[in-house]
This record gives structure tokens, C-alpha cells and sequence, in this order.
């Protein structure tokens, strides 16, 4: 098999399983392992996909900005902030991640319901602004592409709270290896939140799905449950069904 071949195969293998095993594969073509592993390495260097020990995963697309996520799936983002509202007890302290599809939940709490939400969000902060809820903003060094807070001022903020759920944004998900997104600083302020928190749930769009993104966030395991649109696939949602997690579709 020529090597076009081979990596048309591999790109092909991606789309359809959501990630390569090289042993597998070596076997399966009949070629060394070592052969598989630098078509891998070099298809990482081309960006075309993204290695992890064993194999390889697919490569989350880059995010477009705050303001142009904010017209992306407004209606499933709608439902999924809905779903999670729902989730939402009078007297919790609840803390709401940033991101487009979390501020719907923001949108979607009911105004007169008493409890205190947190955010490092100050979008989602002023979308509580006539909200009898009390309102915790935590501030830090703020990270532009998603206007959240982060960096040591808001680890340390972070660290007087003991939410009763955090809802968890990422920018991808995968059986094996878990909740990812893009900031290595974001990540860590995430990390934060779910050590802290007596359940974290994750809202997530379908196309997060069977992708890693650079920076760890959570494994599926962590999980109390996951929010997803209404009519995914099953054999999408059944490695996390398997692990014992809730799926919660809206």
C-alpha cells in the first residue's frame, strides 16, 4: 500500500471510529507499527490529526470568537441551556462556566428563584442582572476568546467555593480520553471548578463529539452526567452510557 494510501485510510479510519490504534492498524495491513507511527507523526506535523500515546485522535477545528460563537446553533444551545435550568434547585450555589451555551442557561434560570450562581463569566454575570439570585463574579486576568477569568486571582477565588453543581463548558469530548478544550490556562481554572464541586455537568453540541482538543480538562468518569441535543446517534452516546454516565438529551 503506498503511503497516499495509507493516509487517506488513517484520515478515513478518524472520521468514521473517532480515533486510530497503531498496533491495530499495523496488524490489520500487515506492515510494522513503526510505519503506521511516523505516517502519524507526520500527518500531526501537517495538522491533519492529533497523536496521543498508541494512536491518534481527531483535531478539534479552531473556535471562531466570542461574538461569532454567539450566532452558531442558537436553537440547540437554547434547548441545552433549558435542560440545565431545569437541573437547578432554589438554595444552591451553582457555578455556570463560560461559553454561548452556557449563558443560556444564564437566560433560562426562572428570575425569581433564590440561590447564588458564580461565574468567571462577566457576560453571564450581566445576563443576571434582574435575577433575584445572588451573583458571584470571579475575576483574574480575563481570557478574550472565551471572556472568562482566569489565571491566580481566580484559582484563589475559586478555592473559597463549594459549588453544588458546575456546569462545565468544553470544546471536546472522547470516551478514552475525556473533556478537553483549546487554553492551557482555561483548562486549569476548569480543573479547578469540578475539584471543588459536589457534580459537574458538561452541556455539550453534537460535533464535540469523538474529538480531543490540546488541553485536558476531565475524564468521562468525573461526570455526573452530560446535556446533548435531542436524537444523537447511539452508538455516539453509548460509550459514556457504558461508563455509567447520565445522558441527559434536550
Amino acid at each position: 500500500m503506498l503511503t497516499s494510501q495509507r493516509r487517506t485510510l488513517i484520515s478515513a479510519r478518524l472520521s468514521s471510529d473517532g480515533q486510530i490504534l497503531a498496533g491495530e492498524l499495523a496488524n490489520e495491513l500487515n506492515l510494522s507499527e513503526d510505519t503506521i507511527r511516523r505516517d502519524l507523526r507526520d500527518m500531526a506535523a501537517a495538522g491533519l490529526l492529533k497523536r496521543v500515546h498508541g494512536g491518534a485522535l481527531p483535531i478539534t477545528p479552531p473556535l471562531p470568537d466570542f461574538e461569532a460563537r454567539q450566532t452558531i446553533s442558537t436553537d440547540i444551545k437554547k434547548r441545552l441551556g433549558r435542560k440545565a435550568a431545569e437541573l437547578v434547585r432554589a438554595g444552591q450555589l451553582v457555578f455556570i462556566d463560560g461559553g454561548t451555551t452556557n449563558a443560556e442557561i444564564g437566560r433560562a434560570l426562572p428570575r425569581e428563584m433564590k440561590l447564588t450562581i458564580a461565574t468567571h463569566s462577566p457576560a453571564i454575570a450581566a445576563l443576571l442582572e434582574k435575577h433575584r439570585a445572588d451573583v458571584i463574579l470571579i475575576g483574574g486576568s480575563l481570557y478574550k476568546h472565551s471572556m472568562v477569568a482566569t489565571g491566580a486571582a481566580a484559582l484563589a477565588a475559586i478555592g473559597t467555593l463549594r459549588p453544588d453543581i458546575f456546569f462545565l463548558g468544553a470544546t471536546a469530548i472522547h470516551p478514552t480520553h475525556g473533556l478537553s478544550t483549546g487554553d492551557y490556562e482555561e483548562a486549569a481554572i476548569k480543573r479547578a471548578i469540578a475539584a471543588r464541586s459536589a457534580e459537574t455537568m458538561a452541556l455539550l453540541t453534537e460535533e464535540k463529539f469523538n474529538a480531543v482538543s490540546p488541553h485536558h480538562i476531565a475524564v468521562v468518569d468525573d461526570m455526573a452526567g452530560l446535556i446533548v441535543p435531542a436524537g444523537m446517534a447511539k452508538d455516539v452516546t453509548a460509550p459514556y452510557r457504558d461508563k455509567g454516565v447520565r445522558i441527559i438529551e434536550a
